[in-house]
C-alpha cells in the first residue's frame, strides 16, 4: 500500500520526536504556546512554512488571510479582545512591508503583538536572495523590540524575550526575524533554551511610590469638582473593574475614550460622556489615566484645572507635552485600588457633598446636550444624515455586541451616538488613524468571542481597502455585520480641502465612485442590501442579523449618507491643531 505524504510526514515527525530532535519551526510554536498564543494570523510564504508545521503539533490555529495588513490588524484586534499576546507571521520582503501599517497601528495604540517575519538563509546574506530586505531596520522605529534570530538553539528564548518586551511598561509590538536555514534546522531538544512558563516574567502591577499614592488620596478626598478620564491602557491592562470601584468609592465623574468606552454602564451615576469639555473647564482636579497628551487631548493645552494628575504605564508619557501637578508611573488598576484604600481613612464629608452636587450639575448639562442632539439623531433627511446612521446603529446594538469603527468622519460621528454596553466592546483605529482596520478587528473579535455579535461601521474608503478578507472571516467561521456609511468620498480630508481651496479644487484626490457594496456581500456568498432612506436602516440591520444567524455568512448593509455633512471635529480641523 502506498503511504500518503501526510502519513509519511507524521511518521517522520514522530521519529524526530522519538529521537529528541526538534526543528526551528516547532520551537517557534512551542514558545508561542508557552505565551498563551492559540491563534496565528498569517499569509503563506516559503520562508515561514516550518512555523505552520510546528503550530499543527501545538494545536495553534492558523488563520490565513488575503493581505498581510489584515493579518497584522487581526493580531492587534485579538490582543485587544483577549488581553493576551497577539501574533502575526509573515514571509520576507513584501510580506513584511504589507504588515507595517498594522504593526504601526498597534505601536501607537499600545497593543501587545509579536510579528514574526521570515528572511532568506544566513548562507545567502547580502547575495540578493528572493525577498531580501533589512526588515529589522525597518521595524525598529515602530516596535518596542526588534531583532534577528541567529541560531536555532535561541529561537524559543528570543520569542520569550520579545514577548516580555510587549508587556514591559506601556504595551506594544515586537518583531523577530528568523532566517530560513535557522528555522528549518533540526537540533537535539536538550540544546534548545525553552523558558518555562511562569518563570521568566515579573509582575507588572506596580503602584510606584507609596508616598505619591497618599498624596493623590489627599488631593482627591479634599477636591470638590474632580473629573477623571480613562483611556486605552485601562482596558488593555484589564483595570476597568478597579477603576469603577475607585470612582464609586470617591464619587468622581468618569469619562472614557478609546478602548475604555463601555467599561461603565450607561445608567451608572458616575458615568458621563457628553460633558467632558464642561467638566474639564470647571474642575478643580483632573485625573488622566492611561492616555497621553497627544492631538486627541490638544496636547494638554486645553486643560486649565489648577491640579492635574497623570497615571500611565509608561514613565516617558507622564508629563509629556505639558506640566502636571503629580505623576504616577504604574499599573492603572493597582494604583487606583491603592488610592481608594488610602482614601478610606481620609474622608472629607463636606467635600464629598460638593462632589455629589458637581455630578448633579454635570448630569443636567448632559441631559440638555442629548436633547439638543436628538433632532439630528432622528433626522429624516435624504440623503441620510450620518448622525442618523450612527444613532440607528446604537439602537441596534445588543448587550453582547462588539462595535468596531473603521473610517474617518463616519467613525468620529459615531462616537457621538454609539454607546457599547460592556467593557471591551468598542474598537477603533486609535492614534495612528489607520483606515482598513475593521476587517481584521472584526474577524479577530469574532474568533476571540464566537458567542458575541460583531458589527463594524466602515466608511466607503476604508471598506475598499481590506474588505476582501471578509471571505477569510467566513472561511474560519467568524461572520460579522459590515455597515458601510457610503458618501463616495474621503470626507474627513475633503472638508479641509474645500475650506482651504474652495469647491473647485477641494474635490481633487478625495472623491470615490458610487459603489453598491451590498452586492459585495452577495458576491462572497453572504447577505447584502442597499439603504437609501433613513426609515429603512433599522429593518435592514435586523434582516442582516437574521441572515448571519441563518447562514453563518457575513452581511454588508450599504447606507448612502449625505456627503455634505461632517463631524464637528472635522469642521474645526481639531486633528491638525
Amino acid at each position: 500500500m502506498q503511504t500518503t505524504s501526510s502519513t509519511a510526514h507524521d511518521t517522520l515527525a514522530q521519529k524526530s520526536a522519538d529521537h529528541g530532535i526538534v526543528s526551528g519551526g516547532r520551537l517557534v510554536a512551542k514558545a508561542l504556546r508557552n505565551e498563551g498564543v492559540d491563534t496565528v494570523f498569517t499569509l503563506c510564504g516559503g520562508h515561514i512554512i516550518d512555523i505552520y508545521d510546528g503550530c499543527i503539533d501545538e494545536d495553534i490555529r492558523i488563520v490565513d488571510v488575503r493581505h498581510e495588513q489584515t493579518a497584522a490588524h487581526a493580531a492587534d484586534g485579538y490582543a485587544r479582545q483577549t488581553g493576551k499576546l497577539g501574533c502575526v507571521v509573515t514571509t520576507a520582503g513584501p510580506g513584511c512591508t504589507n504588515a507595517v501599517t498594522g504593526v504601526a497601528t498597534a505601536f501607537r495604540s499600545e497593543s501587545p503583538i509579536l510579528h514574526i517575519g521570515g528572511q532568506s538563509s544566513l548562507t545567502q546574506h547580502k547575495m540578493g536572495s528572493l525577498q531580501d530586505l533589512p526588515h529589522v531596520d525597518m521595524m525598529t522605529p515602530i516596535t518596542k523590540f526588534a531583532s534577528g534570530v541567529f541560531s536555532t538553539e535561541r529561537i524559543a528564548d528570543m520569542i520569550s524575550m520579545a514577548a516580555r518586551e510587549c508587556f514591559s511598561g506601556a504595551y506594544g509590538p515586537s518583531y523577530l526575524e528568523i532566517p530560513r536555514d535557522i528555522l528549518d534546522a533540526e537540533i537535539p531538544i536538550e540544546n534548545a533554551r525553552i523558558p518555562k512558563p511562569g518563570h521568566y516574567r515579573g509582575s507588572v502591577k506596580s503602584i510606584g511610590d507609596p508616598g505619591e499614592i497618599e498624596k493623590l488620596a489627599d488631593i482627591l478626598v479634599n477636591s470638590e469638582r474632580p473629573a477623571v478620564l480613562f483611556g486605552q491602557q485601562v482596558w488593555a491592562s484589564r483595570s476597568h473593574d478597579a477603576c469603577i470601584e475607585f470612582v464609586r468609592a470617591l464619587d468622581i465623574p468618569a469619562y472614557m475614550n478609546g478602548a475604555a468606552r463601555g467599561m461603565m454602564e450607561q445608567g451608572d451615576p458616575h458615568h458621563f460622556d457628553r460633558t467632558r469639555s464642561d467638566a474639564f473647564k470647571g474642575a478643580d482636579v483632573i485625573l488622566v489615566v492611561g492616555t497621553p497628551f497627544d492631538f486627541r487631548m490638544g496636547y494638554g493645552k486645553r486643560i486649565s484645572a489648577p491640579t492635574l494628575v497623570q497615571i500611565d504605564l509608561d514613565y516617558r508619557t507622564v508629563g509629556k507635552n505639558r506640566d502636571i501637578t503629580l505623576g504616577l508611573n504604574g499599573h492603572p488598576g493597582a494604583v487606583l485600588s491603592a488610592v481608594a484604600d488610602a482614601a478610606t481613612a481620609k474622608d472629607n464629608k463636606s467635600a464629598r457633598q460638593a462632589r455629589l452636587q458637581w455630578m448633579k450639575h454635570l448630569r443636567e448639562i448632559e441631559a440638555k446636550k442629548l436633547e439638543k442632539l436628538m433632532p439630528i439623531f432622528k433626522s429624516d433627511t435624504s440623503p441620510i444624515h450620518p448622525y442618523r446612521l450612527a444613532w440607528e446603529i446604537n439602537e441596534f446594538l445588543e448587550d453582547d455586541t462588539i462595535y468596531i469603527g473603521d473610517g474617518g468622519d463616519v467613525v468620529t460621528i459615531s462616537a457621538q451616538a454609539v454607546r457599547p454596553r460592556k467593557p471591551g466592546q468598542w474598537m477603533d483605529p486609535g492614534a495612528l488613524g489607520s483606515l482598513g482596520v475593521g476587517t481584521g478587528f472584526s474577524m479577530a473579535a469574532k474568533l476571540a468571542h464566537p458567542e458575541k455579535e460583531v458589527v463594524c461601521l466602515y466608511g466607503d474608503g476604508s471598506f475598499g481597502m481590506t474588505a476582501f478578507d471578509m471571505e477569510t472571516a467566513q472561511r474560519f467561521g467568524a461572520p460579522y455585520l459590515a455597515v458601510v456609511g457610503n458618501n463616495s468620498a474621503m470626507n474627513q480630508i475633503r472638508f479641509g480641502q474645500i475650506a482651504k481651496y474652495g469647491q473647485n479644487r477641494g474635490d481633487i484626490g478625495n472623491k470615490l465612485g458610487d459603489v453598491e457594496f451590498g452586492k459585495f456581500g452577495e458576491m462572497i456568498g453572504g447577505y447584502g442590501e442597499e439603504v437609501r432612506e433613513a426609515s429603512q436602516i433599522q429593518p435592514a440591520l435586523r434582516r442582516a442579523r437574521e441572515a448571519i444567524a441563518r447562514t453563518g455568512k457575513c452581511a454588508v448593509v450599504n447606507v448612502w449618507i449625505d456627503p455634505n455633512e461632517y463631524a464637528p471635529g472635522t469642521k474645526a480641523q481639531t486633528m491638525y491643531k
